[in-house]
């Protein structure tokens, strides 16, 4: 699964509201040792009012322990929505028992069908499974174990450093295309392919290390190190192949081929199509011409603005590399000095990538 969907994006903000170091998650913790069990509900506004029976008025501040005491009791438990205050407690709900459920105990299916009625965020914790359920809407999501969620994020930091190591090697060899003037639309897509992978699994490590909480802050440091500049290659790539006729910006593109399924990602025809290339026979050997945009970015010291600058303004990789000071000096922002600089850099951009095997 993917987290750049929003469906994806509101399981990770559900998750981290009970992440390891919140008081919420300490308090279902308490609740798990002492095999109680607990129906919690964040939310105290009209739809939540309109199914409750019984129960009694806190408003109080909340805390683990006021939390793990009223959780001893058979009612639901009814917090504002930030969980900062605990507004009722043994309350008997009664949602639409039409609502569609999938789950057997009397607290998880009374959980589902609030979560389902009110759209607010229900918590149930399981008496005899030690288990925590999140329902919100019709999501549904089941908590898993610290240690299964370190192991899970640490073979995962794997998959992603072997994508990384395929990516770096694939974005140097094409470097070293651009610079012969011999891509092909099938390095271009490859590229793409690769990128997207890197993108599904850190969408993965991502929502462990939501989960994790404070305990995840070692897999967050590591996973900034493994896709740092990988998205920002993968959009001057796509502004250097996108076809005149492509109207996505390149954002846009990249989530549409990152949104594939495994079959599609890796249809040569269907990536390029993206790109704006009509489908035909051998789309993947039709010779492609860099604009330039990825190799500028590689220019130390060089602005984005730029980079964007040269490259709309000579549209090939090929004449910037022919451009003399005088024609790199015109192109707005750049100046004697900087031209000086971005010619000297290119230069040993090429020397580096084709003879001396360093990017």
């Amino acid at each position: 699964m993917t987290v750049e969907h929003a469906h994806d994006e509101e399981l990770l903000d559900v998750v981290k509201r009970v992440a390891p170091g919140t008081l919420l998650r300490a308090a279902l913790d308490r609740v798990i040792s002492a095999g109680t069990g607990a129906l919690i509900v964040l939310g105290d506004d009209p739809s939540v009012a309109k199914i409750s029976n019984g129960g009694f008025d806190i408003d109080c501040p909340f805390t683990e322990q006021r939390l793990f005491e009223l959780g001893k009791m058979d009612g639901a438990i009814v917090l504002s929505d930030d969980a900062g205050t605990i507004r009722r407690a043994n309350v008997h709900l009664v949602p639409d028992s039409r609502l569609a459920t999938a789950e057997t105990g009397m607290r998880h299916r009374t959980a589902e069908r609030v979560a389902k009625h009110t759209g607010k965020l229900t918590i149930s914790v399981s008496q005899k499974r030690d288990v925590v359920t999140l329902y919100k809407g019709n999501l549904k999501y089941e908590l898993e174990e610290l240690r299964i969620l370190l192991a899970k994020g640490n073979q995962a930091l794997q998959t992603l450093e072997k994508y990384r190591y395929r990516f770096d090697q694939d974005a140097f060899r094409l470097s070293g295309l651009e610079f012969e003037d011999n891509v092909v639309l099938s390095d271009v897509a490859g590229l793409l392919q690769t990128g997207a992978m890197m993108r599904m699994v850190r969408g993965e490590i991502r929502r462990y290390i939501y989960e994790l909480g404070i305990e995840g802050r070692l897999i967050a440091l590591q996973l900034d190190e493994l896709v740092a500049d990988v998205d920002d290659d993968i959009h001057m790539m796509i502004m250097d192949y996108k076809a005149p006729s492509g109207r996505q910006a390149p954002d846009k593109i990249f989530e549409s081929v990152v949104g594939m399924d495994a079959d599609e990602l890796f249809d040569v025809n269907r990536v390029c199509a993206l790109l704006g290339y009509r489908s035909e026979v051998n789309i993947g050997e039709r010779r492609a011409h860099p604009k330039g945009y990825r190799i500028l970015s590689r220019v130390p010291r060089l602005p984005t603005q730029i980079v964007l600058e040269l490259g709309k303004r000579f549209g090939s990789l090929q004449r910037l590399m022919e451009a003399s000071l005088e024609q790199l000096d015109e192109a707005e922002g750049v100046g004697e000095t900087r031209a000086r600089n971005i010619s000297e850099g290119l230069r040993k951009l090429r020397e580096n990538i084709l003879y001396g095997g360093a990017t």
